[in-house]
């Protein structure tokens, strides 16, 4: 398994999934999404694996409020790459697969 968590510092669900992997053995990459974001090849491959953008943002977040996402037509995809905080977290990949928030259910199916 080649896993990468990315994650907010300060969230409570990310330190969960690293818990998750560390308390089983996994090795696992941490990136701090505020920090670093996702690069366009990482972030299509976690569109498509959790099933579109939407599933990506995080509507309770400040800067969810702040940028007006809620009110834009178009290019809502294009602020969550500008917008690293946008993202709900944590976004774990293990290669073509990825999951959005914590889901160990799914992350025990992972071989």
């Amino acid at each position: 398994m080649n896993i990468q968590i990315f994650g907010k510092p300060r969230c409570f669900d990310t330190k969960k999934a690293e818990r998750y992997f560390k308390e089983r053995g996994i090795k696992y990459q941490s990136v701090d999404i505020l920090r670093y974001g996702m690069s366009k090849g990482e972030y299509t491959g976690v569109k498509a694996a959790v099933g579109g953008y939407e599933a990506l943002i995080d509507e309770k977040s400040s800067a969810y409020k702040e940028l007006y996402i809620q009110y834009l037509a178009s290019g809502a995809e294009e602020k969550l790459l500008e917008n690293p905080a946008l993202f709900k977290t944590p976004v774990v990949r293990n290669g073509k697969a990825a999951t959005v928030g914590f889901a160990p259910d799914v992350w025990a199916e992972w071989k």
